[in-house]
């Protein structure tokens, strides 16, 4: 979709969401609840239907500065109702333990989970500071990030920074209301163990490098996986609760 036909479409929320190709991103994609919404797939290989494809590799530090000048170049002087940008884009791989796996993996793992989310979130916040609609800024997090599973150190690290920053800069957003400037929401969310193809991956995974993939199997064994469908729903559902800026919700213990 060029900015063209953009521009010449009357949009009421526009909607940015990272890994719209698959998983949780493609299900939060399929289930916008809002009309006129438009929304932007950030990601590699695009392939979400009726959105506008913005390839990037958000594991490449050198793809994040485009992804900001998108986010400028949108929301300055947009006339919609509200904005919002939902981070979804992340990894497993490489799972086992530090010091075993393949470095530039591990480092990619670092750069997409950890880095990207900060960078982005901050892109999008310096964005919406002249916004005159609301704003909202959800970034996925996960159990891994207060619960430790050995396989995961750079996982789990990177969701326990996406929190830390998520009350930190939901604080900072706080301060900007309360100074009457233009403000944005700014969420963690954690949907649960969902049926993607990440969880494919981690019950394929060897004990070996990851000790706990039975509590895995188990789960799935049981249906106890939720729907992807399901967690967009959840996740969409947060854009009409009050929550305290830089909340860091749980949807499993939502009521």
């Amino acid at each position: 979709m060029s900015t063209d036909m953009f521009a010449a479409r009357e949009t009421d929320t526009l909607i940015w969401i990272s890994g719209a190709s698959s998983g949780i991103g493609a299900a939060l994609a399929a289930t916008v609840p809002f009309d006129r919404a438009h929304v932007v797939d950030i990601s590699r290989s695009g392939g979400a239907p009726g959105v506008e494809h913005l390839p990037a590799d958000l594991s490449d530090p050198s793809s994040w500065a485009m992804i900001e000048a998108h986010f400028v170049a949108r929301l300055g002087g947009a006339e919609a109702k509200q904005a919002i940008f939902v981070h979804s884009a992340g990894t497993l791989e490489p799972i086992g333990p530090a010091g075993t796996v393949d470095s530039a993996a591990y480092t990619r793992n670092v750069l997409l989970n950890s880095a990207a989310p900060q960078v982005l979130g901050h892109a999008f916040l310096k964005a919406a500071a002249g916004f005159s609609g609301e704003a909202h800024l959800y970034l996925l997090s996960s159990g891994a990030a207060r619960s430790a599973y050995a396989g995961w150190s750079s996982y789990g690290a990177s969701k326990a920074a996406v929190d830390q920053w998520v009350r930190a800069a939901g604080l900072e957003q706080t301060q900007r209301a309360e100074e009457g400037l233009p403000s944005c929401r700014v969420v963690a969310v954690t949907p649960g163990v969902v049926a993607t193809s990440m969880q494919d991956q981690i019950r394929a995974t060897d004990p070996s490098a990851f000790p706990d993939v039975e509590k895995f199997k188990g789960l799935y064994e049981r249906g106890e996986l939720r729907k992807p469908e399901d967690a967009a729903r959840g996740i969409w559902s947060l854009v009409d609760r009050h929550l305290d800026n830089g909340a860091v919700i749980d949807l499993r213990k939502l009521t």
